[in-house]
């Protein structure tokens, strides 16, 4: 009887570090005043969370 082999966990995005999201810094106005920061999906992993 062959030994069965348990399935790798998927590696974590090192980008986003798994969550999918990254953070940007949002600036406005002419001399590029920081307001504040918008997340939006890793274009890494596309929002998945795994590395490839």
């Amino acid at each position: 009887m062959p030994a069965t082999r348990k399935p790798k966990a998927p590696q974590k995005c090192a980008t986003c570090k798994g969550s999918g999201e990254v953070s940007k810094t949002v600036r406005v106005g002419r001399k590029r005043r920081t307001v504040g920061q918008q997340t939006g999906l890793c274009l890494t992993c596309f929002g998945s969370g795994e590395a490839t």
